[in-house]
């Protein structure tokens, strides 16, 4: 018997070796995707992992109709200007912006402004060096549209019009409208991303998108007491009445605050200063770009354009819309 148990352990060994493979290989095949992602996958899904940018393009491509919008504002309200002279190439040869102009700004406000549009110059060489994008879409940036903006926010019509041009203040103002509908539509679209470089571009854009913002914000905060002439409204009121607008447009709840709100929704319900929006736990708001198209056109339907954009916003995203309505 002895002899027979002797000549079995051979026979043993390498099933156990089988085992311990087996099982190495199981740790390994748990471990090494948390180390090294991009090569522990099957062929199927590297695949579709490779494929993945050209669905993450259409995310990408919606957000440069917010960015030629602020390129635009911000660029003719400092210098009088576009981007068909600072940066004609990424204007793709689409129509030059309707009634845009400069604007009676004070020297520091001018600066800053200056330094919002050359950002978002930036911005579009990012986006458009990342996927095909498009041309940039018909765009109205005259006093009249503006107008209309903060008259349907105040519900009635102001006397003389509101004009974004005339000093720094209605600018700022008309600036609020902006910036904040784009950021909140990145916050939107990032975990929507599969592809690591698309959510780096997305994270780079949001940051600077979320800091004019702020500024914007602290410029208005610091004189939300201030009484816009002649208007009988404070500065306070105007945002307050903006925000409620692209509330109501883009029917999906409260996704917009103005610089004061009541200390219940304020920062941990302690506070009713709100320089900066957020929800309960102080997080950015997000938008689909559905919700954005409701806003940017004025008409709180995707599928019918106005406002900004008297032909409609471009992209496969927003066309689609357009074409749905058709």
């Amino acid at each position: 018997m002895h002899h027979n148990l002797e000549r079995k352990k051979p026979e043993m060994a390498p099933h156990a070796s089988r085992v311990r493979i087996s099982f190495a290989a199981l740790i390994a095949s748990l471990v090494l995707p948390l180390f090294f992602p991009e090569c522990c996958y099957s062929s199927s899904v590297l695949i579709a992992r490779a494929s993945a940018p050209k669905s993450d393009a259409d995310l990408l491509e919606f957000p440069l109709n917010l960015e030629y919008l602020e390129a635009e504002f911000f660029l003719f309200g400092a210098l009088g200007h576009g981007l068909d002279v600072i940066a004609p190439k990424l204007a793709g040869g689409g129509p030059p912006p309707i009634g845009a102009k400069a604007a009676k700004l004070d020297n520091f406000i001018k600066d800053v402004i200056l330094q919002f549009g050359l950002q978002e110059v930036g911005h579009l060489r990012a986006i458009k060096s990342t996927v095909k994008g498009f041309p940039r879409p018909q765009l109205d940036l005259s006093s009249s549209s503006f107008a209309k903006v903060m008259d349907n926010a105040v519900g009635r019509t102001l006397d003389p019009p509101f004009d974004p041009y005339a000093n720094s203040i209605n600018y700022l103002l008309a600036s609020y409208v902006i910036p904040y509908v784009g950021l909140t539509g990145y916050v939107g679209a990032n975990p929507k991303l599969q592809n690591a470089t698309s959510r780096k571009l997305v994270a780079g854009l949001l940051g600077v998108e979320s800091g004019q913002d702020a500024v914007i914000r602290a410029f208005l905060y610091e004189r939300k007491t201030q009484l816009v002439h002649p208007y009988g409204l404070s500065v306070g009121e105007f945002t307050d009445r903006i925000s409620s607008l692209r509330n109501k447009l883009g029917k999906a709840g409260l996704k917009d605050e103005g610089l004061v709100v009541a200390k219940v929704d304020g920062a941990e319900k302690e506070v009713t200063g709100n320089i900066l929006a957020g929800d309960r736990d102080s997080l950015a708001y997000s938008r689909t770009p559905e919700e954005i198209l409701r806003i940017i056109y004025g008409t709180g339907d995707e599928h019918v354009h106005g406002g900004f954009y008297p032909k409609g916003a471009s992209g496969r995203i927003a066309r689609a819309y357009l074409k749905h309505s058709i």
